[in-house]
């Protein structure tokens, strides 16, 4: 059987084995190793195996202490769409984002990775700005966001979340000075997270989370925001919403 079948087909029955109760919740599984070693599969096949049960909800890993049957919990809906206005079913999107904490720094050095998304030269000044965003009081989303300096320093908008347009979103910040945005390009891939944000999602250090690499252009192609979004695999479903053009 191929490599990249097996590791579903032992996820199908180790589901099987959860859902006849063999193991309760809050129980530890057997070793990686032992279950490795009774499927007759290599740990790496088990490693993909025990992500698609974790990325399900069905369990947890718990780093230095082995992998935890999960108490089930469903997987929410997040619509990401360029249309502001959206018909969807009432109850489609619960959970959705409705307060954040934001917090911004001013000239900070652009590095590297950053610079290039920018298309700027690294080390050139940056405005970059936290962000934690919460639905019904939990934290669902974090962003770290990157605006250079050298299209907003002096005016109102230098700080997303302060000033007259305080929190209306960079189209709105922008075209305020003068800066209309065309397009924004998103590139989602799996990640695992990190120590600090495990510990502001309320997660474990190494789960799955899903990264977007954001970046907003104007109508020029120039850069004009650039961000990092993590939103956690075993809480959210997203889905990308695109309008038709007529």
């Amino acid at each position: 059987m191929p490599r990249e079948v097996r590791y579903l087909a032992v996820a199908e029955a180790l589901r099987a084995r959860l859902a006849a109760g063999e193991w309760r919740v809050g129980e530890r599984l057997p070793s990686r190793a032992r279950l490795a070693e009774e499927y007759g599969v290599g740990r790496n096949v088990l490693q993909r195996t025990m992500d698609v049960l974790i990325v399900d909800g069905l369990l947890e890993g718990r780093a230095g202490s082995g992998t935890y049957v999960r108490v089930p919990r469903e997987r929410l809906r997040m619509v990401r769409s360029r249309c502001r206005e959206r018909s969807l079913a009432a109850g489609t999107e619960r959970g959705r984002a409705g307060a954040w904490d934001a917090d911004s720094e001013v000239r900070v050095p652009a590095p590297e990775h950053i610079a290039e998304r920018l298309a700027v030269r690294p080390g050139d000044l940056c405005v970059r700005t936290h962000y934690e965003f919460l639905a019904d009081g939990r934290p669902v989303q974090l962003s770290e966001s990157w605006e250079p300096m050298a299209l907003t320093a002096g005016t109102p908008v230098v700080l997303p979340e302060r000033g007259p347009l305080a929190g209306r979103g960079v189209v709105e910040r922008m075209r305020s000075i003068g800066v209309d945005v065309g397009t924004v390009v998103e590139v989602p891939r799996p990640a695992r997270a990190t120590r600090p944000q495990a510990n502001l999602l309320g997660i474990d250090a190494g789960d799955l989370v899903l990264l977007i690499e954001r970046t907003i252009h104007d109508t020029g192609g120039r850069p004009v925001e650039t961000a990092d979004i993590v939103i956690p695999d075993a809480r959210r479903e997203v889905v990308y919403e695109f309008a038709v053009e007529r």
